[in-house]
């Protein structure tokens, strides 16, 4: 299976966030737009004005990744902007299922999130139409790291075959630490898609697709 790439708009030069986009786009199954609100993770970025500012931009779906306390209250204004995927972390909500439930009750994909210190069985009850599981290759909220944490390739190998045991579609995505040296070895582990910021903004994209594509 071809990688897939879930740019991360995290990396692009914030100010000029519409010529970036157009730049990502041809290379680009999807955008991957981080949501932090300061409490759940120690950073702030971006908000639904912003992703439906963006959205007429661009036909390439939207997959926004709440790293926030309380994502319900994000589902109405991301829904109402474009997103095609909210994803979420199943601690930072008393009952995910209801969330979930919330989430396709407007027509859009659920995905959970985990961080490095959180298992697979916290997806145990809420594997059901799940369409993406987001791994966490690196420390939470930060970027520019260089390596993927060596539990991460291990959670994605486990996700690997609890899909397979169970007989379910969801895709398996890896976010952090997307370089050269790293990709292949996520998608030997079994991820489905990546989460390139700079390895796409820093270098050239044509090129850079072709390999990611080629692995």
């Amino acid at each position: 299976m071809t990688l897939k790439a879930a740019t991360s708009l995290w990396s692009a030069d914030l100010a000029n966030l519409e010529r970036d986009l157009k730049r990502a786009e041809p290379y680009s199954d999807l955008f991957h737009i981080d949501v932090a609100d300061g409490h759940y993770a120690p950073t702030l970025l971006f908000f639904p004005d912003l992703v439906a500012a963006l959205r007429p931009k661009t036909k390439v779906p939207f997959e926004v990744h709440l790293i926030t306390e309380k994502p319900e209250m994000w589902v109405d204004p991301f829904a109402d902007a474009g997103a095609d995927r909210l994803i979420f972390y199943p601690d930072a909500v008393r009952d995910p299922a209801v969330i979930q439930k919330s989430i396709l009750d407007r027509g859009v994909e659920v995905g959970l999130s985990l961080t490095l210190e959180q298992p697979i069985s916290d997806l145990e009850p809420y594997w059901e139409n799940l369409k993406v599981v987001v791994v966490l290759g690196t420390g939470f909220g930060v970027k520019g790291v260089k390596d993927v944490a060596e539990e991460a390739y291990a959670k994605i190998r486990e996700l690997v075959q609890e899909r397979e045991k169970r007989g379910l579609t969801f895709e398996i995505e890896a976010d952090g630490a997307i370089r050269r040296h790293t990709v292949p070895k996520l998608k030997e582990a079994g991820a489905d898609i990546v989460v390139p910021g700079s390895l796409w903004f820093d270098n050239d994209m044509a090129e850079t697709s072709a390999w990611l594509k080629s692995l």
